[in-house]
């Protein structure tokens, strides 16, 4: 459905004495038809400029983007805006026509398109029940949550039925309930419609919550990718590691290890990674039972992805040497990740 090779994009600067900014760097990326892709980094990473490159916003300065079968990076004119009619976007900051009400809003590009108005008001009606609107149709922006603002540009952005849907930063500006309920809509929708959607987001939550896949930017380059519960389990790159732990450990965590290595001179400190049907593995209970060891739960999380359960937990474990080393080789053959954060001696 996508396919990007070799794509670079530089930025020239008006002074003389600074140096071109290279926003993306070499970036080779495949996303599959049906697929929820999402694309992650911080400020600067260069996430941005990728997604508008994939409509035609903005021209690579080398290499090719190829979407719905459309080369996307050398078409222009008329054979862009009609390529384009497969690919919609929602943004963070919803851009609506707040003259128009609700279902204005939507049959916006139909109007653009010269669909006839009986043909626009049944598609209207569809997408307004599609994205959970109803009773709302006359209702104007300045009217509406911030959810139900981008719902609306949700259902404007499938109004001609594209094939993709690009979603900048679609939740940053949305509280975390507002934005699980959009989430969610989206996943709906992918299957509904059998959608391939690509998101660009800051938040690991936004990924772990509905994306099949995930790469990670830094620097306008790809650093990393995969499944994303294979990223979870086993993050290579620095700023991936940070950013799963957004997810898997708690703000409070490393504080928390810190007060018990200070309070309990003794035993190991471990992280405890499940992924699949070990997070319901009953562990703990099987240590305690099989070892001469004292257990105490430090901190634990299990995150559900669109691929399967990642829990992290971790414990601490006071006994002799051998005993816990013993404990620690029976926790690896019951296919759980063990790490020692620290020892408490």
């Amino acid at each position: 459905m996508i396919t990007l090779s070799k794509v670079s994009k530089v930025f020239g600067t008006r002074s003389l004495k600074s140096q071109p900014i290279k926003a993306v760097d070499e970036v080779n990326l495949t996303i599959d038809k049906g697929e929820i892709f999402g694309i992650i980094g911080y400020s600067g990473a260069g996430k941005s400029t990728l997604i508008r490159m994939l409509n035609g916003l903005e021209t690579p300065s080398t290499g090719s983007v190829v979407v719905a079968g459309n080369t996307i990076s050398s078409i222009k004119g008329r054979n862009l805006r009609k390529a384009r009619q497969e690919i919609s976007m929602i943004f963070q900051h919803f851009n609506l026509l707040w003259s128009r009400t609700v279902h204005d809003n939507i049959a916006f590009p139909l109007e653009i398109a010269g669909v006839k108005k009986s043909e626009r008001q049944k598609r209207v009606n569809e997408l307004i029940k599609l994205v959970g609107l109803e009773g709302r149709e006359n209702a104007y922006p300045s009217q509406l949550s911030g959810g139900q603002k981008q719902r609306v540009g949700i259902a404007r952005a499938l109004a001609n039925n594209p094939k993709v849907l690009l979603c900048d930063e679609a939740t940053s500006a949305l509280d975390p309930q507002t934005t699980d309920s959009i989430l969610e809509l989206l996943v709906d929708i992918n299957k509904r419609l059998g959608l391939t959607i690509v998101l660009i987001t800051h938040e690991m939550h936004v990924i772990r919550k509905i994306c099949h896949r995930v790469a990670v930017m830094e620097g306008g380059r790809m650093v990393e990718q995969g499944p994303v519960l294979d990223v979870f389990k086993n993050p290579t790159a620095q700023i991936t590691k940070r950013f799963v732990q957004q997810v898997t450990e708690p703000e409070e965590t490393k504080d928390t290890v810190a007060h018990l290595l200070e309070n309990y001179p003794q035993g190991k400190v471990v992280q405890l990674t499940f992924v699949g049907e070990n997070t319901e593995s009953p562990l703990i209970t099987k240590l305690i039972r099989n070892f001469q060891l004292d257990v105490n739960i430090v901190q634990g999380k299990i995150s559900q992805t669109q691929n399967g359960s990642y829990g992290t937990l971790f414990i601490h474990m006071d006994g002799t040497d051998e005993e816990i080393a013993h404990a620690i080789t029976f926790i690896k053959e019951q296919q759980v990740g063990v790490e020692v954060i620290s020892d408490a001696e």
